[in-house]
């Protein structure tokens, strides 16, 4: 497609990070948007609540779970696009839960893309993570680099991504893999590096980390929406591919922290905690993208810079800082 506008679309884990930034750019691109978000006993849409009092108008909300095939059978129908975002994500708690992880990110898929299927959706498109990379064997990584279960989430990911393959070359399912690299940006929770680095310049004793010398590609958010709007939009030759989504420059974790802190003119220590760190086989260590395919593609390119969004992300956390919990280690 050329264009969105108009299109039926729905948006998975709408609630969350990255979608609810999607959501609002495929608004503005004249779609026609259905919002699926977790089913909870109380009344808030997640990050949706920080959209326009206009956007939310014109959206559609409904709450529901990937578990549930009948759910899901039911929210995909008359669906042009659909953008599959809905998983469990938070690395620390999958060693606690792993088969939470399993059960969402693999079965859950497995629901939407069997939808997406006897439906005949036209294209989906479905968000994986650069975890799936494991450390580095090489570097830029590009979308032939080995896939690496380092973690219950990286492996359960790796599920998703292999069962969203076999759907391509077993059912011709018009469905394109982008595999994102560290998403950054306004509305993240403080289970995020740069969130909590921000959160706890403004409010800490100190900035307590996990693994200072571990390295991590970061894109801003808007930069990570507009390379999933372009999958959508793309040819066909993008069908069955995998298109990793990165900046293609590293930083390590204990110079990001300085360079927040020397943005925000604020000094504080930067301590390693134990209770922070990963299993040493499970930590990964350098993450660096080969944006090439994404070029090729889908004409993409990261267009925000470091030091912008990391004050548009410290403006965010400086206005919502209550939010942002203080106590403990966010899992």
């Amino acid at each position: 497609m050329s264009t969105l506008r108009g299109a039926k679309v729905l948006v998975t884990g709408a609630g969350g990070f990255i979608a609810s930034h999607l959501c609002e750019r495929l608004l503005a691109e004249g779609a026609a948007v259905t919002a699926m978000i977790h089913y909870r006993s109380s009344s808030d849409w997640g990050n949706l609540d920080y959209l326009s009092d206009q956007d939310k108008s014109r959206i559609g909300v409904v709450s529901g779970d990937v578990m549930d095939m009948d759910f899901m059978m039911q929210t995909v129908a008359g669906s042009h696009t659909v953008f599959h975002l809905a998983a469990l994500i938070a690395i620390p708690y999958s060693y606690i839960a792993p088969r939470s992880y399993f059960r969402t990110n693999v079965e859950g898929t497995l629901n939407v893309v069997e939808a997406c299927r006897r439906h005949g959706v036209a294209r989906i498109v479905h968000t994986s993570t650069s975890e799936v990379y494991g450390t580095a064997c090489y570097t830029p990584i590009d979308e032939r680099h080995p896939l690496q279960g380092q973690s219950p989430y990286s492996a359960s990911k790796i599920g998703a991504d292999k069962l969203v393959e076999s759907y391509a070359r077993s059912f011709d399912l018009p469905v394109v893999t982008i595999r994102p690299f560290n998403t950054f940006g306004p509305r993240q929770s403080a289970r995020a590096v740069i969130p909590t680095i921000i959160s706890q310049a403004l409010a800490g004793d100190a900035i307590r980390l996990g693994s200072l010398d571990t390295f991590r590609d970061l894109t801003y958010v808007q930069d990570t929406v507009s390379g999933l709007v372009a999958a959508a939009m793309a040819g066909p030759d993008v069908i069955g591919e995998e298109i990793n989504l990165g900046v293609g420059k590293a930083i390590s974790v204990e110079d990001l922290a300085k360079r927040i802190l020397a943005l925000m003119n604020v000094s504080k220590p930067v301590v390693q905690e134990a209770t922070r760190m990963r299993p040493a086989k499970s930590e990964v260590m350098k993450l660096v993208s080969d944006n090439t395919k994404a070029g090729r593609l889908l004409g993409w390119s990261p267009q925000v810079g470091l030091d912008d969004g990391l004050a548009r992300t410290v403006e965010f956390v400086q206005r919502h800082l209550s939010t942002f919990r203080q106590r403990g280690y966010v899992t």
